[in-house]
């Protein structure tokens, strides 16, 4: 099923042979420059591609995003950034337009520059127009391990406006301001100062609070265009509209993690701050000791409480007050007989898990954040990687 593109823009997905036969050239473009907005990884190993994007959408402007994916171009030395610098630069050709209105962002296999033979040919296939204007093709276009293309869209309020997103992830997933690839358009009209403020506000709540592994990605990149085609919006709306697709790509990641059979969802409530319920939750969600029960369908709350226990001091909980649920079901303090643990492990062995523990400081601060379980399946996936 088609999901089209907002109004202003158009893609070109293409093979060209970075890795196999699949789609590893992406480019969506706006008719014109119009307002952006980036946020990236802060790894001290950031790639090519992201020093370049970064420094290209610096001044809140960007006419097109071009994703090459199955190559990270990452430790690849001055040589990397020639060619990433080269990519940006036949794109912005192909479109007639400045180099720095084009961004970039690469995933796939770390240490190996691109084959540029090969992608120079791309480059020069680029058709002008750009034929596309399918989200979905998009999504597919930068997939890596993924097992499904990642898409979301929404209306803004009344206005017509749309809000459309796709995204790549399911490994090296713990972000630092941002994570995976995302690339979301809107033909609403903003400026951009403002839509870089609702864009940080929204992935803070959301890219920001999944994570799949614990290792935050080299490439990181999480971009928004506007093309302002469809006219003024209401902000308030409009930050409502993109938190729905962008929320959405968070759980489709989260559930796509590498060898993932459960979406985890951990809910942080009467913290005593923002930092301290999103610092609680992540703790939770990502030990692999909670990760591996949850894969077994094994109510064991007592991980939960040794994740709250190490990303707190006996200063900030009391942990007689503290109380745990699975779903909705209290194991802790109030606890289960082996009847109700074995009827719990019912629902743990559904799709969807919810672990919600409440802090009790006395404070009123919630944080809600999104994983998977850990299987086999992610091991051998990784260990296999590249050979």
């Amino acid at each position: 099923m088609n999901l089209a593109l907002p109004q202003g823009f158009r893609a070109h997905v293409a093979n060209v042979g970075v890795k196999d036969s699949t789609h590893d050239f992406t480019v969506v473009a706006a008719d014109a420059p119009c307002a952006a907005a980036g946020v990236f990884t802060k790894s001290s190993f950031a790639g090519p591609s992201v020093l370049v994007s970064r420094q290209h959408v610096a001044d809140g402007t960007a006419r097109a995003m071009v994703v090459i994916s199955k190559n990270a171009n990452v430790a690849t030395g001055q040589q990397g950034l020639d060619d990433a610098h080269e990519v940006v630069a036949g794109v912005a050709a192909a479109l007639g337009c400045a180099a720095h209105d084009v961004l970039i962002a690469s995933t796939g296999v770390i240490g190996r520059t691109y084959p540029m033979d090969r992608i120079r040919a791309g480059l020069a296939a680029i058709p002008s127009p750009l034929p596309g204007t399918d989200a979905l093709v998009v999504a597919h276009g930068i997939m890596t391990t993924d097992t499904v293309p990642k898409t979301a869209s929404a209306t803004v309020g009344s206005s017509g406006a749309r809000v459309v997103g796709v995204a790549k992830g399911v490994g090296m997933i713990e972000p630092d301001m941002a994570t995976m690839i995302a690339m979301v358009f809107t033909d609403a009209s903003l400026s951009p100062d403002e839509l870089d403020a609702t864009f940080r506000r929204v992935v803070d709540r959301t890219f920001n609070c999944v994570s799949v592994d614990t290792d935050t990605s080299t490439s990181d990149t999480a971009v928004i265009l506007a093309s302002g085609a469809a006219g003024a919006v209401d902000g308030s709306e409009f930050e409502s509209a993109l938190f729905e697709v962008c929320r959405s790509l968070t759980t489709q990641i989260a559930r796509d993690g590498e060898g993932a059979t459960t979406l985890i969802e951990v809910v942080v409530d009467q913290a005593a701050s923002p930092e301290q319920a999103k610092r609680v939750a992540k703790a939770i969600v990502n030990s692999p000791l909670v990760k591996t029960a949850v894969h077994g369908a094994d109510p064991n709350w007592g991980r939960v409480a040794m994740a709250v226990g190490k990303s707190t001091t006996g200063h900030e909980v009391d942990q007689a007050a503290v109380v745990i649920r699975f779903g909705s079901q209290e194991v802790y303090p109030a606890q289960l007989g082996d009847a109700g643990l074995a009827a719990l492990s019912q629902y743990m062995a559904g799709d969807d898990v919810r672990i919600h523990v409440s802090l009790a400081t006395g404070g009123s601060a919630t944080a809600t954040v999104w994983g998977c379980d850990l299987t086999d399946g992610y091991v051998r996936i990784n260990a296999d990687y590249t050979t």
